[in-house]
């Protein structure tokens, strides 16, 4: 069974940071490429950043850029999201999901196609 399970998220202040982690069960990650997206409340999901199967990454976010970093441990089976300098505009869940090889130039959800249940991640002080 193809499952994806993220965890690592939870409330932090302001400032703070916190690392992600997706981990793939029922296939191998190798092949594929994992986009990390975000739903705040009352807002539609986004793309946040995305690192394909040969490393090369895609920032969808302009807010993504020098906050956020993605890794991937094949041995692992693992993909990592790390967010550093968290604001409450980050708040939300989530989600990262797979594409064949390639991410997609905009980061739309539809590209993407097994998803994970997501996790929270709150901004709060």
């Amino acid at each position: 069974q193809v499952q994806l399970v993220e965890s690592g998220g939870g409330l932090v202040q302001p400032g703070g940071s916190l690392r992600l982690s997706c981990t793939a069960s029922g296939f191998t990650l190798d092949n594929y490429a994992i986009g990390w997206f975000r739903q705040a409340p009352g807002k539609e999901r986004e793309g946040v950043i995305c690192i394909s199967s040969s490393d090369a990454i895609t920032e969808y976010i302009d807010s993504a850029k020098g906050r956020f970093s993605i890794s991937r441990d094949n041995a692992k089976n693992t993909v990592y999201l790390q967010i550093h300098s968290l604001n409450p505009e980050d708040t939300g869940v989530y989600y990262c999901a797979t594409a064949l090889y390639f991410c997609s130039t905009y980061g739309s959800p539809g590209d993407y196609r097994y998803w994970g249940q997501g996790t929270q991640v709150t901004v709060s002080s």
